[in-house]
């Protein structure tokens, strides 16, 4: 659905609008095993929200989330969905979703670990890994306009091969685990019966029956709790950081992206999908395949529905160990290591944030690592709002007065307020003897408010009693 929806309301050509790793992670996270009606829901509200963002203009929020969190949320989101997928790579089942949850069942479990499914798994993973790279094997001279029609077409396979990986492995181990089945013998896990068809349009569910409970409308909301804030945030981000990727230097409309995005997950709501957003891995496949609007969603959504309708049959062959390792291949270039060392060097503050969202979405919750990563952000913005920078220097004056010069620099506004009476009062006692006059450069305070006011008065009588 939100494939049709976005090539007629999206704006960036390369968008894939889909279900994204994050965002199926963060519903996993919020649903609290009460089941799929929580996550239709779900979807429902992350549109109305964003459509509401949208519509009142609050894309300056995104600007809340700085790079340092959002890498450290991608990071930590990125080697938790692998973690869960490691269990399946190994042939283990037990539930659990939470990283520490999952290694300690795992460390648990590890005598049960089936042989076949792990070699499956590990091979799969050096074959996808191998593949990402053959695109980039040159074939003939530097310069395309050089290379001969065999050299080109060569280059052209090879970068298909490269960016059909994924499906090749799903393919080849479905094929396998078929000939294995025919010949009496089953030596992986299957991913067994897929439900064919496509879904009926309804609304989304305003109640659920969970066991012997009927949860109503406010209950659903209820028990959603934040995710209803977090999870449309997080898409609206997760789209505008692809948007900006393969922008091309062209301008992002924030507003429209967010009503486009709104408008996909209300939609998508009523064929029982959970939250959508923009894929960066898929995006990167568009832009490479030279996508040139966002008509080519409408593809996407066709071969779906073609695989819905009719395939389905087929998935039931595919080896769990080959998806998880499908998985592992595409998330673990997520994680995000290369940017610590030029954070470090412009500026070592910024990994503070960095950390402590990766730590906290990593051993808490993705949405409050999130929440701490931003509460940090702007503790230091205040912090700089509250001590700026005051430079004292003694002048003289054309006719040869001395005095002192203080200049702030930025506006001063109630939390600052303080701080800058005190250090203009001590320069013109010790500085000025309480006798020397003391002048205030005030170029760079463009406003202030009424605290600010009300400090510049009290300091004026200090400076009057001591007529100075």
């Amino acid at each position: 659905m939100a494939c049709f929806v976005y090539a007629i309301f999206g704006s960036c050509k390369d968008s894939p609008v889909g279900p994204t790793a994050i965002a199926a992670i963060l519903t996993r996270e919020n649903l609290h095993d009460l089941g799929p009606e929580f996550a239709v829901l779900l979807c429902f509200l992350s549109g109305c929200v964003e459509l509401l963002m949208g519509i009142l203009q609050l894309g300056f929020l995104i600007d809340f989330i700085s790079g340092p969190v959002s890498v450290g949320f991608t990071s930590a989101a990125a080697i938790i969905i692998a973690t869960t997928q490691i269990k399946d790579v190994l042939g283990l089942s037990f539930p659990g979703s939470k990283f520490l949850d999952v290694w300690e069942r795992l460390f648990e479990h590890i005598s049960e670990t089936r042989l076949w499914d792990t070699i499956l798994g590990f091979t799969c993973m050096a074959v996808l890994l191998l593949l990402r790279k053959v695109k980039d094997i040159p074939v003939g001279p530097q310069d395309v306009k050089e290379r001969t029609k065999v050299q080109k077409a060569v280059n052209q396979f090879l970068w298909f091969i490269s960016t059909s990986r994924n499906i090749l492995v799903v393919v080849v181990c479905a094929v396998m685990a078929y000939l294995f089945e025919v010949h009496g013998s089953q030596p992986f896990i299957l991913t067994g019966i897929v439900k064919a068809g496509l879904p009926p349009f309804h609304p989304p569910p305003f109640s659920a029956q969970v066991g012997n409970h009927t949860y109503t409308f406010l209950e659903m909301a209820s028990n959603l709790g934040s995710a209803t804030f977090v999870v449309p945030l997080l898409a609206i981000l997760e789209n505008i950081a692809l948007a900006k990727v393969f922008a091309e230097g062209k301008a992002i409309d924030a507003t429209q992206e967010m009503i486009s995005i709104g408008i996909c997950n209300i939609l998508s709501s009523f064929v029982s999908s959970m939250p959508v957003s923009g894929a960066l891995s898929r995006g990167a496949v568009n832009h490479a395949s030279g996508v040139e609007t966002t008509f080519g969603g409408v593809y996407t959504g066709i071969l779906v529905i073609l695989s819905l309708q009719f395939f389905t049959p087929y998935f039931y062959y595919i080896p769990k160990a080959s998806l998880a390792a499908v998985i592992i291949a595409a998330v673990v270039f997520m994680v995000e290591f290369h940017v610590v060392k030029p954070m470090w060097r412009t500026k070592k503050v910024d990994l503070i944030p960095a950390f402590a969202t990766f730590l906290s979405c990593l051993f808490i919750r993705l949405e409050l690592g999130i929440v701490i990563g931003i509460g940090i952000n702007v503790l230091f913005l205040l912090y700089a709002s509250a001590r700026p920078s005051v430079r004292v220097e003694k002048a003289v004056s054309p006719s040869g007065c001395e005095y002192i010069l203080i200049t702030p620099d930025r506006s001063l506004v109630f939390p600052s307020v303080e701080y800058v009476r005190n250090l203009v009062s001590k320069a013109g006692m010790k500085q000025g003897s309480s006798s020397v006059p003391v002048v205030i450069d005030s170029r760079h305070i463009q406003g202030a408010d009424f605290t600010a006011a009300k400090g510049i008065k009290s300091l004026i009588e200090d400076f009057v009693r001591r007529n100075q």
